[in-house]
């Protein structure tokens, strides 16, 4: 195939239909900006609805996508139902489902709780199962054999490499979640879905927060490229995933860490 025979619009995501979890902060917010931004209409779920609200407002006046409240507290079965209802009442089919939202857990191993393995594995592992299998027959209706639909899971680099912070659900989910996705990418490659994951290092986040805070420095200086992940970069990591140019690209787990997780030990 001759260069001239490719698409300029490799990247290309205008008028699509995205549903972005967790959608209101931090990095399911730098998702869902991104998403806007390049034309693509993107329904987003939080706990707060007013929170939720405020933010997809927001969204839609920065175009020239669209932006869409529907609050949802993913931990409960119930409102995963709920949010894939009140979904396939405004939406015939989905392109894109991400699977952001997330809790983490951080205590001493010997004071560790049950109820933090409870809580963490529930919603990073357990309802991303729930909401991408409920999600299928609006991602079947939208999915084509050069144009697939998209689930892209938000895993993290702590469930690759051993955290320095005392994290055991959080890490223990994530590297579950990565898994799940390479099962789910066999799966549902023949029915035209893609599920990858993305591994990010640290972003500005909720979760980030205190530890950047605190030791924002010295992360940065332990990453080869010297700083800590932008919105472009998680945003234009989902926008290839969920286009032409991501269209063969399936059962990957993806670090967005900067080098993290290669830089060389001195």
């Amino acid at each position: 195939m001759s260069s001239s025979m490719l698409s300029a619009n490799l990247f290309d995501v205008k008028g699509k239909v995205a549903l972005v979890t967790g959608g209101s902060r931090g990095i399911g917010l730098m998702i869902a900006h991104g998403f806007v931004a390049n034309g693509v209409k993107v329904y987003i779920s939080s706990r707060s609805a007013k929170v939720c609200d405020q933010v997809a407002a927001e969204l839609t006046k920065l175009g020239p996508g669209e932006c869409i409240s529907l609050p949802a507290d993913l931990q409960s079965m119930d409102d995963v139902k709920k949010l894939v209802a009140e979904l396939s009442k405004r939406e015939k089919k989905v392109h894109i489902l991400v699977n952001n939202a997330g809790a983490t857990w951080g205590a001493p191993l010997d004071e560790y709780p049950d109820e933090a393995f409870e809580k963490v594995m529930n919603l990073n592992v357990k309802r991303v199962f729930s909401l991408t299998q409920a999600m299928l027959p609006l991602l079947d209706a939208a999915a084509a054999e050069n144009a697939p639909a998209n689930v892209i899971n938000i895993g993290s680099v702590d469930g690759i490499h051993v955290p320095a912070l005392e994290t055991y659900a959080y890490s223990a989910s994530k590297a579950a979640l990565h898994q799940m996705t390479r099962v789910l990418a066999g799966h549902l490659g023949h029915r035209h879905i893609t599920v990858n994951a993305i591994a990010p290092g640290p972003f500005e986040s909720k979760m980030m927060a205190a530890t950047l805070r605190d030791f924002g420095d010295i992360i940065a200086a332990n990453i080869p490229l010297g700083r800590i992940g932008q919105p472009e970069d998680i945003a234009a990591t989902c926008i290839y995933l969920s286009s032409r140019a991501g269209a063969y690209t399936n059962g990957t787990i993806i670090p967005i860490d900067g080098g993290a997780l290669v830089k060389a030990k001195h």
